[in-house]
């Protein structure tokens, strides 16, 4: 494929047998051919969408002093405020790169049970908990409601995902019931005043971690580029409405990459550009879940990385990027860590 399709999945939600076929289908030839495609008629609340970027901006306007009352944590997960220029994407490939212009905030689960994370558990780093702002008003109400909308599309895709891949929905049970995934609010500012250093890109080159990432940003210059199988970056554009899907390296590694977890950036605006906002949901499975070939992906050769746990397998390549250390590893997301 040398473009992203649009898939409609509303016929595989409310549809008979053959529009659920035809839909889990063409997520199939996506995932196959180039690992992105897009989705309208998806179920989720616009207005919670609206509410969500809303707050975003909202935070994202704030002095920066008013921002770092709730800085990452010293472990470097994905919890709180991201500073400008305080990761490089690259790093999780084992590729230097300049820091990547953007700033963010993120946050996870905010239902963990007490005691469910301990600061010298790196594993544990996980389940965190959230760090939330004063202001804006509203903002902690807002970001969950939009988690709760996105989690539940997440389930309506791991629907799609089974029967794409010819799997007893069942398979999934119990992998995600306590699930790790990230929402995270993405500004990259304008470039009027500070124009890039060589190599710099608003997020270098990198696979996402996870199952499944959903994008929606900001219909500007400046946005998610894809790299086709001929070697072509491609610019990809949120259709109205919709979502931006992708996969991540741990639902590659369970169909034994008959999906595609495809290299992807956001690239520079053309001139110095307007601020963009991005909203991205990581969905990923609970911390503890064992990735492994499904069965049906063994393909002649049979399956080609041995099983791990998801937290190992996500916080190495984590790791890398905050620290912007290529020597990094899951150990780092301990509390009180050397890795800087």
């Amino acid at each position: 494929m040398e473009r992203v399709p649009t898939i409609d999945i509303a016929p595989f939600m409310g549809g008979d047998g053959c529009a659920r076929a035809r839909v889990a289908r063409a997520v199939d030839e996506a995932c196959r051919e180039i690992g992105f495609f897009a989705i309208v008629n998806h179920g989720v609340d616009e207005a919670a969408m609206a509410r969500a970027r809303h707050m975003a901006e909202a935070f994202f306007a704030l002095p920066e002093a008013e921002k770092l009352k709730v800085e990452r944590p010293p472990q470097k997960v994905s919890r709180g405020y991201n500073r400008f220029k305080d990761r490089s994407l690259s790093y999780s490939l084992g590729r230097a790169a300049p820091p990547d212009l953007q700033e963010a905030f993120a946050f996870g689960p905010d239902d963990v049970p007490p005691g469910g994370w301990h600061a010298d558990d790196p594993r544990s780093a996980m389940l965190a908990p959230n760090l939330w702002p004063a202001r804006p008003l509203g903002m902690r109400e807002a970001m969950l409601a939009y988690y709760a909308e996105m989690r539940a599309l997440g389930e309506r895709m791991l629907d799609i995902v089974a029967a794409a891949l010819g799997l007893d929905r069942a398979y999934f049970d119990g992998k995600f019931d306590r699930q790790s995934s990230v929402a995270r609010m993405v500004r990259y500012p304008a470039q009027a005043d500070a124009p890039p250093a060589a190599g710099q890109l608003r997020a270098g080159e990198h696979t996402d971690y996870g199952t499944l990432t959903f994008l929606r940003g900001d219909a500007v210059p400046g946005g998610t580029q894809v790299l086709t199988r001929a070697g072509e970056w491609i610019e990809v554009v949120t259709p109205p409405g919709g979502f931006v899907c992708n996969i991540g390296d741990a639902l590659a590694r369970w169909t034994n990459d008959r999906w595609t977890s495809t290299l992807h950036r956001v690239g520079n605006p053309p001139d110095a550009g307007v601020d963009r906002i991005s909203m991205v949901f990581f969905h990923s499975p609970n911390h503890d879940a064992v990735i492994e070939c499904a069965k049906g992906c063994e393909g002649a050769e049979g399956p080609k990385y041995p099983p791990i746990a998801f937290a190992d397998h996500y916080l190495g390549k984590v790791m890398k990027a905050a620290h912007a250390r290529l020597n990094a590893d899951a150990a780092d997301a301990r509390a009180g860590s050397a890795g800087g």
